[in-house]
């Protein structure tokens, strides 16, 4: 199954995120994909992702006949209030060169020529954009232009962000990646702008942001009728209203167990009961 946005280019519908992977990072990728995941997101942002150690794993899986165009990858700019004194840019330049310093070291860190996505963590401020943001986009969408990357996207954002975002851009985002709470409907006025625009949403932490629901008795009862477990059934939800989920499990058989989400049908009383079930 595959997604695809505004831009016409497609995503895998399940992606494997390597935060807080730390040293086993390169045997989760390797693990991951062995799998079947073909989607992989990390960050050049050393508090949380050692995206070096995910190139690690691209060169051993390549050695393995596993080839660079068969994988998306997805790293993210994360500006200086997001990282420690590590910046893998210099953090007295202006923010296009930033952008620029850390994107040439993912590709190292990646082993690449290009990546398939590109996303900044995070905007500047909290409310609104602001003029940080708008140049670190714009340094972004020349990226895009460029070829150096197939997509551009944007993390942790709020619906007014994003809409000023798609109202000022010139090259509007193709990916929102946000955490996923079911007590705020599961980020539905993010996804409605999404959905509007062509955006294809991403939601992380679906399971661990959602612990209550997980062991919400109708949720149970929807696996048992599905012969699945509570996890199967968030990941199935997600992918029926046009989410892409990503998973950061470190069991082979949780991994296994995410793919399988796609072979599963909810009902649809049981999608509108978990799209609310959370508010």
């Amino acid at each position: 199954m595959t997604l695809t946005a505004y831009n016409n280019v497609p995503l895998p519908s399940l992606m494997y995120g390597t935060a807080w992977k730390e040293g086993a990072t390169t045997h989760l990728v390797q693990l991951a994909v062995g799998s079947g995941f073909t989607a992989i997101d990390t960050a050049n942002q050393l508090i949380h992702y050692r995206e070096d150690l995910v190139g690690e794993a691209l060169l051993a899986l390549d050695k393995l006949g596993v080839k660079r165009e068969t994988l998306f990858l997805q790293t993210k700019f994360t500006p200086v209030n997001g990282q420690d004194h590590r910046t893998p840019y210099d953090a007295s330049a202006d923010l296009t060169t930033q952008v620029q310093q850390s994107f040439a070291s993912s590709l190292t860190h990646l082993h690449t020529d290009y990546v398939n996505s590109y996303v900044l963590h995070g905007p500047y401020s909290r409310f609104g954009l602001g003029d940080s943001d708008r140049e670190v986009w714009a340094a972004m969408e020349d990226l895009y232009q460029s070829g150096k990357t197939k997509m551009i996207g944007i993390s942790n954002v709020t619906a007014g962000q994003l809409t000023q975002l798609c109202e000022e851009a010139r090259i509007k985002p193709m990916v929102v990646q946000n955490r996923c709470y079911a007590s705020h409907g599961w980020d539905r006025e993010v996804r409605g702008i999404c959905q509007t625009h062509g955006i294809i949403y991403q939601g992380f932490s679906l399971l661990t942001a959602n612990r209550g629901v997980m062991a919400d008795p109708d949720i149970r009862t929807i696996a048992k009728r599905l012969g699945t477990n509570p996890a199967q059934v968030i990941f199935c939800f997600a992918l029926q209203i046009g989410m892409l989920p990503l998973t950061g499990t470190t069991s082979q058989q949780h991994m296994e167990e995410d793919l399988q989400a796609e072979s599963f049908s909810l009902l649809p009383e049981e999608i509108e009961l978990i799209d609310t079930i959370g508010e």
